[in-house]
């Protein structure tokens, strides 16, 4: 049987997709550890995970325009081949017991990030209008295929090597070597020009709206609340006496709630409405926070970062879908790139902050310290949905 040019490109991206998303997942599970043995001040253990974040949101534009010029394959190729050499750098990293040059091995592989999150918009536009929903299903999946193998993969690997976790990074540069390989065999829809005439507000008039405003806050405040908690984890976890293989099925079960949520997070939305959820994955965060801090066995933090991953999801999704309302087609660019800039920016800042925190003054403070981001994001949501009660939406 042939399968459907169409089916085909969505498939190979989807897979590229789940393998990019488990090279992150691996790393997720050991590049605190790894920072932890190469830095003199152990309060930087999460630094390098901080500049992987900023490096994602600076690679975002410059990755967009690149493919706008030599096609989503060259540019999906070139990005691929930026995360290897990052992982490459990072496995001389960790030989040589080089901090500084992880950090660099982090930035790398972060500049591929920035270039991976186009895969889901890719898919879309090689589907056909009937398979769009499934294409975009099919790219989501690849988070679980990342939350089954990739912890997997990292306690299998992290002793490969004499070197502990450089063979973390050598499956790393495997699966980006897959990935390289299928993205020869993606043959991307030529992009028709379309001509938009209708006007274009200024980015700031987009960006002082009520639906704007609480977009960014849901997304910054949801991302960066999991980003403080999801990067100490397995810092706390292996402090409080678990071996490693503890952390990393805690961190397993948690990308499988941040990513398996997805196939009915859109239904849910359209059932319950948007703002609903967002608020809804603000209270399985607050959950998590007061779960973290009852205790530090295994249980506490299996269920505390399953409620985190399942939280964000609904936050993410959430606020995602919030921004498509705050403007017109032809502002989508402009809009959506400094949504995910501040996303990423604030990210970025308290992944830092998380390792900072467990280092100073402990677990508890780590968490102490989301619940005002979460609170914050909890009460936006909250007075968006009190100014749609009081009055009807307008256009904008």
């Amino acid at each position: 049987m042939t399968l459907d040019p169409a089916r085909k490109n969505v498939l190979l991206l989807a897979l590229c997709q789940a393998l990019g998303m488990t090279g992150n997942t691996v790393l997720a599970t050991v590049a605190a550890l790894i920072g932890q043995a190469l830095a003199d001040d152990k309060s930087l253990a999460t630094f390098p995970l901080a500049l992987q974040q900023l490096a994602t949101m600076g690679a975002t534009i410059p990755a967009s325009l690149l493919m706008q010029r030599l096609g989503r394959r060259v540019g999906f190729q070139i990005g691929v081949l930026v995360g290897m050499a990052g992982s490459v750098l990072g496995v001389y990293a960790i030989s040589s017991q080089s901090f500084p040059l992880f950090c660099l091995a982090t930035i790398l592989f972060g500049s591929f990030n920035g270039f991976a999150g186009f895969y889901r918009f890719a898919a879309a536009e090689a589907a056909h209008e009937q398979f769009r929903s499934q294409a975009i299903s099919l790219v989501i999946a690849g988070g679980v295929i990342a939350a089954l193998v990739g912890p997997a993969l990292a306690t299998w690997s992290r002793v490969l090597m004499e070197a502990q976790y450089a063979g973390s990074l050598v499956v790393i540069i495997t699966l980006q070597l897959v990935a390289l390989l299928l993205l020869t065999w993606v043959a991307m829809p030529r992009a028709s020009v379309v001509q938009q005439t209708e006007p274009v507000r200024p980015l700031m008039v987009i960006a002082r709206q009520p639906k704007f405003i609480v977009a960014v806050l849901g997304s910054m405040l949801g991302y960066g609340t999991m980003a403080l908690v999801m990067t100490a984890t397995p810092l706390a976890m292996v402090a409080a006496s678990h071996p490693f293989d503890a952390a990393a099925s805690v961190i397993q079960w948690h990308v499988l709630g941040m990513f398996a949520p997805s196939f009915v997070t859109g239904f849910l939305i359209a059932r319950f409405g948007v703002l609903n959820i967002i608020l809804c994955g603000g209270v399985l965060n607050a959950f998590c926070i007061a779960i973290n801090l009852l205790g530090t066995g295994f249980l506490e933090f299996w269920a505390a970062l399953l409620l985190l991953g399942i939280g964000w999801n609904f936050m993410f999704v959430g606020s995602t879908t919030l921004l498509t309302e705050a403007y017109a087609p032809a502002e989508r660019a402009k809009s959506q790139a400094m949504h995910d800039f501040l996303m990423f920016g604030f990210v970025a800042f308290a992944t830092f902050l998380s390792g900072r925190l467990l280092y100073d003054f402990g677990w508890d403070m780590v968490n102490y310290a989301g619940i005002p981001m979460n609170a914050l994001a909890i009460a936006a949501v909250l007075w968006l949905r009190q100014r749609r009660d009081l009055a009807p939406v307008s256009p904008d």
